[in-house]
């Protein structure tokens, strides 16, 4: 009866079944099961071929972006000639669609997604030559939580994710998400949301870093600037680890009070992989200096 609810006792029977819905191939007496196909997709990081002198701006938090401190960060990497200019997350705040507390006055989605659209053709017209590089850092991702929350059913639609929506194509900038990091040579960078809380307890942020990922490696995120440094015990091998500033509002309403700076990096890259970072801070009157 099995076999023949199965389809498996012959052509007749299964020609003559009303109900197939049990069906499955004929297979050979002692066939084993399989390994069921794996649904999990590949993490690889992004790799920035073909780039010599990468600018890198992180935590802008669009529409609360301070103009000042963007505009000087720019006006520096253009004069250093990058080639690449990464947009190392938070480039969009989307305070309107925060799951914390919100200002009622400040709620309008409609005009941020219009000052970040404008901010990207801006910054196109600055570096009309360079690469651009966008990562998703945790105010990105607010977009998609806000979608699979709120509106499952139209999250999957072309025409609602972040890069449409923001008009990478037609600006020719490049998308980076799902928490991958930037390969810039041999320097790997993150936005920084991607490593565990409580990451700046130790010393400092970059140290925090350097505890997490026991790599070379430079992140934003924490809106403050600070570099660590580890040898082992006979100097063979250095690691080096960096926080970069914010280019955004310095005392926003949640955290009036606090310990930030504003700042950008630069990362020159060899072609063998090998690269050398510059990790600059914006004083309080907008003065770069080395940080």
């Amino acid at each position: 009866m099995i076999r023949q609810i199965r389809g498996n006792a012959g052509k007749s029977h299964r020609s003559a079944s009303s109900d197939k819905s049990l069906f499955r191939p004929n297979g050979k007496a002692g066939t084993k099961p399989k390994l069921p196909p794996s649904l999990s997709k590949k993490w690889e990081p992004f790799k920035l071929d073909g780039v010599s002198n990468v600018a890198i701006l992180c935590d802008l938090h669009l529409p609360y972006h301070d103009e000042r401190a963007i505009l000087e960060a720019v006006s520096y990497c253009k004069k250093r000639r990058v080639d690449c200019v990464v947009l190392n997350g938070d480039y969009c705040d989307f305070y309107a669609i925060s799951r914390f507390e919100r200002d009622p006055k400040k709620r309008n989605l409609k005009r941020e997604v219009r000052i970040q659209r404008e901010g990207l053709k801006w910054l196109r017209s600055q570096f009309p030559k360079a690469r651009i590089v966008y990562k998703f850092g945790n105010h990105c991702e607010r977009w998609t939580s806000y979608l699979w929350n709120s509106c499952p059913e139209i999250s999957d639609f072309p025409q609602t994710r972040l890069p449409n929506i923001l008009g990478f194509k037609k600006l020719g900038i490049e998308a980076v998400d799902n928490k991958r990091p930037i390969m810039a040579g041999k320097l790997p960078i993150f936005h920084g949301h991607e490593l565990s809380h409580g990451i700046s307890s130790p010393v400092n942020v970059a140290r925090g870093v350097f505890l997490q990922t026991v790599s070379t490696a430079l992140v934003g995120h924490h809106h403050r600037t600070s570099s660590h440094t580890e040898s082992n015990w006979n100097k063979e091998h250095e690691i080096v680890t960096w926080s970069v500033g914010c280019l955004c509002e310095l005392h926003p309403h949640y955290r009036v009070v606090n310990k930030v700076n504003q700042g950008f990096a630069i990362c020159e890259v060899e072609s063998d992989g090998q690269f050398e970072v510059d990790n600059y801070r914006l004083s309080r009157d907008y003065k770069i200096r080395k940080g």
